[in-house]
């Protein structure tokens, strides 16, 4: 999954972004609102941390932006003002979510996972689609209740089409959301590891998680 972190603050900025790597995210950073917001609209973001006072332009007017351009990706703010007037005006602005500086780094995982899954249609904390199961907080996948092994990018593939469990995705859509903005991108990686996901889930063939829809991408099967 794709994170957008918009924080003004160079050591804290740097922490999220390192620690979200290691949780699996694919992340992009701005340092102030006017970098934020372009990035924002410009980047297939699918949920993005916005720190309230930031340079350049203020969060609330960046957040707002998005969503006049009809940008839907969910929204955690960062705030240290303590003041509820202000994180109400933020949550009608259309964030998601916030957190009140300062914070533990877990809280912010476990919000954007939750936020997450309720814009994937998802309200258990484990998905399952079938005889598999992902636990986004341990990143555990079961097959009919035994253990299955990923790399870091396995993971991030199955977690994706988990999310979007039912919805057809696209190659140049799993690219975009798999890949860091500056890695140079070749769309037939990714039926490479999609290939070698099916071996590992589905070893002797029966269970068929992954539906290839020629022409169209992949879809996870819900049921």
């Amino acid at each position: 999954m794709r994170v957008l972190v918009v924080e003004d603050e160079p050591v804290l900025r740097e922490s999220l972004v390192q620690r979200l790597r290691q949780g699996g995210f694919v992340v992009d950073s701005a340092a102030d609102g006017i970098e934020g917001e372009f990035s924002g609209l410009e980047y297939p973001i699918d949920v993005a941390v916005v720190d309230l006072g930031l340079p350049g332009r203020p969060g609330l007017e960046v957040i707002r932006a998005w969503r006049e351009a009809g940008k839907s990706f969910p929204i955690l703010i960062l705030t240290a003002r303590d003041r509820w007037q202000e994180k109400v005006e933020a949550l009608q602005s259309g964030a998601d979510d916030y957190v009140t500086k300062p914070f533990q780094f877990e809280e912010v995982l476990a919000r954007l996972q939750a936020l997450l899954r309720r814009s994937g249609g998802w309200s258990q904390p484990v998905l399952q689609a079938g005889a598999v199961e992902l636990d986004p907080r341990s990143q555990q996948v079961r097959v009919r209740g035994e253990p299955v092994e990923l790399t870091a990018f396995e993971y991030r593939l199955l977690e994706y089409l988990m999310l979007r469990a039912g919805q057809v995705v696209s190659k140049s859509e799993l690219t975009d959301k798999l890949y860091e903005q500056d890695f140079e991108r070749d769309s037939n990686v990714i039926e490479v590891f999609v290939g070698r996901l099916r071996r590992k889930l589905d070893p002797d063939g029966i269970l068929q998680p992954i539906e290839t829809l020629r022409g169209r991408g992949y879809r996870m099967a819900r049921e």
